[in-house]
Formats: C-alpha cells, sequence, structure tokens
C-alpha cells in the first residue's frame, strides 16, 4: 500500500500507533465501543481514549466517559481543530494539547545502517527489551538522549524521542531516529509512524517524515500532557 493510500485511512493508522505507543510503554489496551484506549499506568493511571473524526454522537459518549475521572484524557486526530475544540467546550473538556502532529515516513527512505556520533567524547548503547528497541547516548555516565521504537504491523513506532537541555543542537537528536531506524530494520518494516511536538516537527520534516493530521488533547482538568514524551 502506498504512503498516500495509508494516509487517507488515518482512522487504521491511529489503531497501529495505539498498539505500538502502547508496546512501547507497556500500556494495558482495550476498546471503548469502536476506539482504542490505553491504561497510562506510569503517568495519569487513568484511562486514555483516541479516535479520528468521530461523529457527534460518538464524541459525545466518548467525553461523558472522559468527564467521568479529571485524569482521563481524549485525544483526537483530526484536521478539523475547531469543529472538536468547539465540541469539547459543548461538553465541559478542556484542550489540554494542540500542537502535536502525527507522521508518517516509508521506511525505504531512512537508512538501514548504524549512525556515527557527532562527537568522539559521546557513546550510544542499542538495547532492546521486551520486544521494544531502545537507543540512548551517554556523554560520560549522564544521558544525553535517548528513545524508542516498537514494530507492528510492517510499522516502526517511534517513542520518546528526547534530547536533555545540555545537549541540544548537537544532531543528537537525528542520531537517535537513524539509530533506531536501524534497529526497527531488523523487522520487515514498511512504515514509521510517531506523535511529534512542535520541536520535533521540524527534526522529523528534515528526516523526510511528513504529517498526517493535528493531535488534539482534552481533558475535564487543565493538565495538558506530550503524547510524544510524557
Amino acid at each position: 500500500m502506498s504512503l498516500e493510500a495509508m494516509v487517507e485511512d488515518t482512522t487504521h493508522l491511529l489503531e497501529i500507533w495505539v498498539t505500538g505507543w502502547a508496546g512501547c510503554r507497556g500500556y494495558e489496551t482495550r476498546r471503548e465501543g469502536r476506539f482504542p484506549a490505553a491504561f497510562r499506568a506510569d503517568t495519569t493511571h487513568e484511562w486514555e481514549y483516541f479516535a479520528h473524526n468521530p461523529s457527534d454522537a460518538e464524541f459525545a459518549a466518548l467525553a461523558a466517559t472522559t468527564a467521568e475521572v479529571p485524569a482521563r484524557i481524549l485525544t483526537i486526530l483530526t484536521n478539523d481543530v475547531a469543529r472538536y475544540t468547539f465540541l469539547a467546550q459543548q461538553h465541559g473538556l478542556n484542550v489540554t494539547s494542540a500542537s502535536q502532529t502525527m507522521m508518517i515516513v516509508d521506511m525505504e527512505t531512512q537508512d538501514a545502517e548504524d549512525p556515527w556520533l557527532p562527537d568522539d567524547d559521546l557513546r550510544w548503547v542499542p538495547s532492546r527489551t521486551d520486544g521494544v528497541h531502545h537507543a540512548t547516548v551517554y556523554a560520560g555516565d549522564e544521558v544525553a538522549a535517548s528513545g524508542q521504537v516498537f514494530v507492528v504491523d510492517h510499522t516502526a513506532i517511534f517513542d520518546k524521542i528526547v534530547t536533555e537541555p545540555g545537549y541540544k543542537r548537537r544532531g543528537l537528536g537525528s542520531f537517535i531516529m537513524r539509530a533506531l531506524a536501524a534497529q526497527a530494520f531488523e523487522h520487515d518494516v514498511e512504515t514509521g509512524l510517531l506523535l511529534a511536538s512542535l520541536d520535533g516537527q521540524k527534526l522529523y520534516s528534515h528526516l523526510g517524515w511528513t504529517a498526517v493530521c493535528h493531535v488534539l488533547m482534552l481533558s475535564a482538568s487543565d493538565e495538558g500532557a506530550d503524547l510524544s514524551v510524557g
């Protein structure tokens, strides 16, 4: 299937992403009607519900379930942010994040070889735990950058791509992405998926990734979260 055809079926992409994201983090998953949900055991200790362009009635049902507990989150993938922002207001939910974007890449465009670090004073350690591939860059004993990837349905889900504040602008974000891609190629991968913050969108675009749609996070509380990291 072409990348363009996959983007047309964003509902399927969301299903794959939730499975891979939950796999990266060891989250329990379930269905809420036809929609996927994940239990964020390490952060909110509550359920997060996901939907792509739900109908008004579907949104109302998801919003009601989300509003039962302040720590619950409803995450909507859409290119009609105004519509779902309005619906959120109608159902008593707050927009806690509207800056993230789902992005996709054809893995054939990515390098399958292990990358070289930009500085001799840095070292990187690849590892694998319960099917999750990790890449960590160290400066001495200090973590400078890290990330992880999990492969599901021929798709590599990249997650928690982090460069620590003291090590930014040294190319470590690109290095981590390339290191994880090389590890993902141990599997039969065709596509890459991730959710990107504003800063991440610039990096991933430079590496050949393209935007699928916006990510809108809603909650009865005012506290937000960055799905790509937190």
